[in-house]
């Protein structure tokens, strides 16, 4: 049979249980407020116990199960899960007992969940609360994995297990009720739920010492809701619910006192500590009062004296803590003042008790949540040299923490540090070490934080403890709950006697049972890693003890070098063991990426933590001999070492291992990488032999090059290999392939290393071989012929070589290399002889078979011939060579020397005029070397003939710039097709910029002059600009010289359009004549641009204008101006003689497809187009009447509005005698688009006359009529609707804002402060006078004579007070407060203002009773009343709205609204502003 059993009070859900207790273990409100209750029907218990504190009573009672009789439960209401195999009730009886478990220290940091289960079945609420839930246990499995963090498991959580079973037997068999408090010092007191106070041993076992207390004073006194033990563990102070307090001898088990006086009756013991004076005591007590409590014997009487120390009626305490001094610090100075921190609901004070009574500090708290529960504790704490206490308090998630220290005066200092901010509600707070806090939030997490980095170290669920909470006792519902509704609220999180800190200890108190928490030390951090398989974070948490970097550390030196021996031994065994353990979990079959995957994630590790402790033997030795039993593991940790040597931080390998390197990475085509290691490192440990030949067969030239510059001192064979490679293509005139060209780059690279002294492909040559490299590279560079030449080698092979490949990079080297000599005599030779080699070469091409000798011999003769003809070279080499030439000879320690006869051959060659190829190449070239000095050797009269031939005419600005022939350069820009849109900017640039002369400017304008049609012909709009900034007098004469009338138009466009700003340009071209010169162009070539210019354009006159269009014939333009000359009429006539054309020619189409019934689909797409028109001009001329109409009598409107009617009806009758129903449909409903139009403005009679007068009407029957009639009726009814509604709204409105400001106005004020704000004298109700004072809606309050004085010091008049103000107010922000401050300076100066004034009654009435009126005075407020008025309407108001719907029906078409502006509404109502609500 299964039985369900439910929690008394909350209902929760339980499963099976076997020892029913009435009450939940997972519902932690029930915990919270049910600590005393037991299930007396689910639990017999023996009568009467033994008054004897006798340990052995408790554990010899035995007990007996009644099961609770319940009704039948609906399993699918409360989701019961289903169970397979139900257990029975005998196999429940007969599982172990608590006592037959053995009582050991229980660490569940390593213990899976299933062991955790097994072990804590009958001692805590785990079994109840998760058995049957396979969800929860994968829960909890997740869990434990959090443990492996960055810092490991800092805390030990261990299980006491001897007391957690003892509890639970002592409240099942003896009924000593549930534990309610824990202390813990020398011994484990814990006080429970029936007065009994039970004291453990600390040892193994946690005997059971001593049983203090019977049922009977439990009875009486109700639970124990405070412990607390001396610093010598010989005494021990019990709290109880109904406000006793009793002290014990824990020698003996002797009852030394009970004190019931200590404070006043009818409220709960929440705290009672001892300070380190063994005589003096405190208790905190739920009327939320503080009590010192001071211990006598006198003539062997016990005695003890109570002192008050602070009043709940001032602020409730909830939480007192005094200062106690660890062992090594009893002489502390500030022990001499026996602190004591009490903590408020809202405020923390620290007072002193010794030698007097003190308040030393008193600290508000910020803005929490008020069911926050103030937490307190002290710990002595080294800060710059000196040890001091610092005091961590909090309420909600932020941690303050204050340094108090005794200063040499003798008075304590307070200094705040900085805070802790927490992302929790905080109801426990505690120091494990000086660096450490443990805290536990509202959802019973723990969490460890180290105090100086403000990191979590650890987080713990402590949901399986079951924490105790003292929610009873701040209630004091023993004694009635005579609490406030605020100290109630705070008890509901309240667990102060749940946790107790001792000696790097704290004790946590569970429903049933008790947990211990202590810091692990250093190797049990790494072990507990270890035990878990945790292999790599074991090692960084190793590696931060190994630094120092580490956080709550236990059990390390202080000392560094000691440290990182020890903490660099225990890494090598972790080390050792990681390796083992990767080999042994290595899978032995499937792919081999997933062994390599494996592989991956540990060598890298091995090898980085080898090397950060420095032991390369180790690494090389024993780790890879193991390590090479597994090929995978010996391939992958080989590549590992990859990274390690290119970050220089493995430079020497063994023979072995570098032997295994290279077979490995050239078996696996790990080339790239294979050369990268090569580079980084030491040449001793290679064997230069094998990896020249890997390096040659491979092409690693890098590594090669490195080998040979290090291992052997060669810089020249590097360079021989690599000229073999790109010199036999270049000279066979091939192209070079990726590869190759790749090569050529790193042969320049290596050139200028040599040169500039630096190794490759990294570091430095060194210092003594520096000269020499150098000048080997040049003897090698400047060789006649190669070692291995044949008779068809060209001389000079090596520089010839890099002139082909890359003539711009090569010079560059050189030039690089030549700025570094200076006093070099032999650099200096090799200089000039490279230059001559390079001359020779650009002329000796087709000279194969000359000797050195020869060749030098003819070198001066050959000074002054074409030295530029050789066909191999382009103009950009050539050009290349001569710039690089003119930098070095315009250095001004020059040395070179170069035949100026050689750049006129150059100038002629670059300057052909017979080859027009690589024209702009050559001119850049050219250009290039002007500008790098090669002016200095060029005749500049030549050079610009040439140039001018050449059409060089970037070269020709050049030479004209320097000459300041600035009006030269513009033929130069109109004559370059490449630039002559720049020519604008140019000119512009010119005359603005300072820096040239008047003649110099003068002569551009007239040359911009000269080609000005050339100018507008190439961009209008930048002519017209160039015009109003600089040309504005010369218009006439431009525009004389513009023949082309279109051009003209187009320049005149630019030209007139608005611009902003105010040149003085702009002024001159507002004249008359060039306005309607461009109307006149515009009505011949852009007639559809009129009416944008007519109404942007301001300078054009109306009679010029008028002619203009009428002589073209454009009528919406003509109408347009006749309406701005006010001749309403005239435009009313030409727009409508349009609208009749557009008729008749409608009217003619229709005729004609009528006529011919062939046409008609033809010309459908002409008649749309026709009716299109027709609607378009029906349009203008309504809006011409609607502008029109507002300002005219109703005659002129009818002389306006009847033609247009007569008209539209007159078109209609046309359209019906041809039957073409689709236009005469359209016509119709134009007609009474005409016809509600007008309605607005003629009255409805004379429209219905006018239309029965009509002959298409007047003759026929009244229906052809009735649309007419009906619409109009429609008409009227919306629009007296509309007049109707908005009336009622507008009276509605008034009265609603009449009634809030009348309410607003007359409301009382409630002055913030009983004082004047002039003369900060109280305002006292005196019966000898009467009293007048001001109070203004910002709640600030002053006498009316102090006002009155204010106003005679500044000149002015009392009678003035209307305009009186808050001087406050207008201080603060920033005005001068005075009678003349401006009434509109902002909202607490703007106030209404009350007089208050108090006067007495007659005899026989009471003498301090006053009589108060009110005498309301406006201010001038009107607009911001209204505008405070408008806010609160969230929105535009509906008179705006209205305002507005009244314009858009009188001037828009469309009938939409348009948002209100601000301003727009003129109502104006004579009221008082309302005053300020109350903040």
């Amino acid at each position: 049979m299964l039985h369900l059993y439910f929690c008394e009070l909350c209902r929760f859900r339980k499963f099976i249980l076997k020892k029913p207790t009435g009450r939940c273990n997972k519902c932690t409100s029930c915990r919270r407020n049910s600590v005393g209750t037991q299930a007396s029907s689910a639990v017999r218990v023996i009568p009467e116990m033994s008054e004897s504190p006798d340990a052995r009573s408790l554990l010899s009672a035995s007990s007996q199960l009644n099961l609770m009789e319940v009704d039948a439960i609906d399993d699918k209401e409360f989701d019961i899960p289903q169970v397979d195999t139900p257990p029975t009730l005998e196999s429940i009886l007969n599982e172990l007992e608590d006592e037959e478990e053995p009582f050991v220290l229980e660490d569940t940091c390593v213990l899976n969940t299933d062991n955790m289960d097994a072990h804590s079945c009958d001692t805590s609420s785990l079994a109840s609360s998760d058995s049957g839930d396979p969800a929860h246990l994968k829960r909890k499995r997740r869990t434990v994995d959090l443990n492996a963090t960055v810092h490991g498991s800092v805390l030990r959580h261990s299980l006491l297990k001897g007391i957690s079973a003892q509890i639970v037997s002592a409240a099942d068999k003896v009924d000593a009720g549930l534990p309610t408090a824990i202390t813990v010092s020398g011994v484990i007191a814990v006080g429970t739920s029936h007065g009994l106070a039970l004291v453990f041993g600390k040892d193994t076992n946690q005997a059971l010492r001593l049983c203090l207390g019977t049922k009977a004073t439990g009875a009486e006194f109700g639970a124990v809701s405070a412990l607390s033990i001396n610093h010598d563990c010989s005494r021990l102070l019990c709290g109880f619910a109904k406000g006793q307090i009793t002290m014990w001898d824990l020698a003996n088990g002797k009852l030394l006192r009970t004190i019931n006086d200590a404070h006043p009756p009818g409220t709960a013991i929440l705290h009672v500590k001892f300070t380190d004076d063994p005589t003096l005591a405190v208790c905190n007590d739920s009327g939320g009062s503080v009590f010192e409590l001071a211990f006598r014997r006198v003539m062997g009487m016990r005695s003890c004296d109570s002192r008050c120390l602070f009043s709940g009626s001032k602020g409730e305490v909830c939480c007192i803590e005094p200062l106690h001094a660890p062992p090594d610090f009893r002489d502390h100075p500030i022990t001499h003042y026996s602190l004591l921190a009490m903590a408020s609901l809202t405020k923390i004070l620290v007072i002193g008790l010794k030698p007097s009574l003190k308040v030393w500090m008193t600290f508000p708290y910020s803005k929490s949540d008020p069911s926050s529960v103030p937490q307190l504790a002290w710990q002595f704490v080294p800060v710059q040299k000196t040890v001091n206490p610092i005091l961590a308090f909090c309420k909600g998630d932020t941690v303050h923490f204050l340094l108090v220290k005794k200063e040499e005066t003798g008075t304590i200092h307070v200094i705040k540090q900085r805070q802790l901010h927490l992302s929790c509600d905080i109801i426990s707070l505690s120091w494990i070490n000086s660096r450490t806090l443990v805290l536990v939030d509202s959802h019973e997490k723990l969490q460890v934080v180290d105090r100086p980095s403000q990191e979590v170290l650890e987080t713990l669920d402590l949901e399986q403890v079951q924490l105790v909470y003292n929610s009873r006792h701040f209630k004091s519902l023993a004694t009635g709950g005579n609490v406030s509704q605020a100290l109630a609220l705070v008890g509901e999180k309240a667990c102060y006697q749940s946790v107790s800190s001792y000696a790097g200890q704290i004790v946590y108190l569970g429903t049933k049972s008790a947990h211990i928490m202590t810091l692990r030390n250093w190797r049990e951090r790494i072990d507990c890693l270890l035990k878990q398989e945790h292999f790599v974070e074991a090692l960084s948490l190793a590696w931060s003890f190994h630094e120092g970097t580490a956080k709550a550390v236990v059990g390390l030196f202080g000392d560094p070098v000691k440290r990182k021996g020890v903490v660099g031994d225990k890494m090598v065994e972790v080390i050792f063991q990681f390796a083992e353990h990767a080999l042994k979990k290595c899978p032995e079959h499937g792919k081999i990426q997933v062994m390599e995957q494996h592989f991956h994630d540990v060598v890298p590790v091995l090898v980085d933590y080898c090397l950060l402790l420095q032991r390369a033997d180790l690494l090389f030795n024993q780790l890879y001999a193991r390590l090479g039993e597994n090929m995978v593991a010996k391939g992958v940790f080989l590549e590992s070492l990859e990274s390690y040597i290119v970050a220089d931080r493995l430079g020497h390998l063994t023979t072995p291992i570098m032997r295994d390197l290279l077979a490995h990475y050239h078996g696996n085509g790990m080339m790239d990488s294979l050369e990268r290691c090569i580079v980084h490192l030491d040449v001793t440990s290679l064997d230069i032999q094998q990896v020249v030949k890997v390096c040659w067969e491979n092409q690693l030239y890098d590594a090669m090059i490195y080998v040979f510059n290090r291992g052997m001192n060669d810089y020249i064979t590097p360079m021989e290999k690599l000229f073999a490679v790109i010199g036999p293509p270049l000279r066979e005139g091939r192209g070079l392939t990726d590869e190759e060209v790749v090569m050529g780059n790193k042969l320049l690279v290596y050139i200028s290393c040599c040169l500039a002294g630096r190794a490759y492909p990294l570091g430095d040559i060194p210092e003594d071989l520096v000269v020499q490299v150098k000048h080997q590279v040049f003897e090698f560079l400047i060789r006649l012929h190669s070692a291995d030449s044949s008779e068809e080698e060209e001389v000079f092979p090596y520089i010839r070589t890099l002139l082909h490949f890359d003539t711009r990079e090569f010079l560059n080297v050189l030039a690089m290399t030549f700025e570094d000599f200076k006093n070099d005599k032999q650099a200096l030779e090799y200089q000039q002889r490279i230059v001559d080699i390079l001359l020779q070469i650009h002329h000796l091409g087709h000279l194969h078979d000359k000797t050195v000798a020869e060749s030098s011999l003819s070198w001066k003769e050959m000074t002054h011939e074409v030295m530029v003809d050789n066909p191999d070279f382009t103009p950009s080499q050539v050009g290349g060579l001569f710039t690089f030439l003119a930098r070095q000879l315009a250095k001004p320690d020059n040395t070179l020397f170069v035949n100026r006869k050689l750049f006129d051959q150059v100038l002629e060659f670059l300057c052909c005029p017979d080859d027009d190829s690589r024209h702009t190449e050559r001119q850049q070239v050219l250009l290039e070397l002007l500008q790098v000095g090669g002016v200095v050797q060029f005749n500049e009269g030549r050079l610009l003939a040439l140039a001018e031939k050449a059409k060089f005419y970037q070269i020709c600005e050049f030479l004209y710039e320097k000459k300041h022939l600035y009006d030269r350069i513009i033929e130069c820009y109109l004559r370059d097709p490449l630039r002559k849109v720049e020519i604008f900017s140019y000119i512009h640039n010119l005359l603005s910029m300072p820096g040239y002369s008047p003649e110099e400017k003068q002569a551009v304008k007239d040359k911009a002059l000269q080609h000005m049609q050339e100018l507008v012909t190439l961009d209008p709009s930048k002519s017209a600009d160039l015009v109003v900034f600089h040309f504005a007098e010369e218009v006439q004469q431009i525009q004389s010289e513009l023949q082309d009338d279109q051009l003209l138009f187009q320049f005149l466009s630019c030209l007139l359009e608005p611009r902003e700003g105010h040149h003085p340009g702009i002024l001159l071209l507002q004249e008359h004549d060039l306005h309607e010169l461009l109307l006149d162009l515009m009505c011949r070539f852009a007639p559809q641009q009129l009416l944008s210019f007519l109404q942007t354009s301001q300078h054009y006159r109306l009679e010029e204008a008028i002619q203009i269009t009428e002589k073209y014939h454009h009528n919406e333009a003509t109408a347009y101006l006749l309406e701005k000359k006010g001749d309403v009429q005239g435009a009313f006539a030409v727009l409508l003689e349009t609208l009749k054309d557009k008729l008749s020619l409608l009217t003619a189409e229709s005729d004609r497809v009528e006529g011919g019934d062939g046409r008609r689909d033809e010309e459908e797409g002409g008649d749309e187009a026709t009716l299109t028109g027709v609607k378009d001009s029906l349009n203008e001329i309504i809006v011409l009447c609607h502008r029109s109409s507002q300002n005219l009598y109703q005659q002129q409107r009818e002389v306006l509005w009847f033609p247009l009617l007569e008209t539209m009806m007159a078109s209609q009758k046309l359209v019906k005698g041809l039957d073409a129903k689709h236009t005469f449909e359209v016509l119709k409903e134009l007609t009474m688009k005409v016809l509600n139009c007008m309605s607005t403005f003629i009255s409805l009679p004379s429209i219905i006359q006018r239309i029965l007068q009509d002959p298409v009407y007047g003759k026929g029957k009244l229906a052809e009529i009735q649309g007419l009639i009906l619409g109009m009726l429609d008409t009227f009814n919306y629009e007296q609707t509309l007049l109707e509604t908005t009336t009622s709204l507008l009276n509605h409105d008034l009265h609603w804002s009449l009634a809030h400001l009348r309410a607003a106005v007359t409301r009382g004020l409630h002055p913030r402060q009983d004082y004047c704000n002039i003369c900060l004298q109280q305002y006292k109700r005196r019966q000898d006078s009467a009293e007048e004072i001001i109070v203004f809606s910002c709640g600030h309050l002053y006498h009316f004579q102090c006002l009155q004085q204010k106003d005679c010091g500044w000149g002015f008049a009392s009678e003035q007070q209307q305009r009186w103000s808050c001087y406050k107010c207008s201080s603060s922000q920033g005005g001068r407060a005075g009678p003349s401050a401006e009434p509109n300076r902002g909202r607490s100066t703007s106030l209404a203002q009350t007089r208050v004034t108090s006067v007495h009654h007659d005899v026989g009435a009471e003498a301090d009773r006053k009589k108060v009126f009110v005498e309301a005075t406006l201010d001038l407020q009107q607009e911001q009343s209204w505008d405070q008025l408008r806010c609160l309407y969230r929105g535009p108001s509906r008179l705006s709205i209205l305002s507005e719907l009244s314009h858009c029906h009188s001037s828009e078409k469309t009938g939409l609204l348009i948002t209100a502006q601000p301003g727009t509404e003129n109502f104006q109502l004579k009221l008082a502003p309302p005053p300020l609500l109350e903040e």
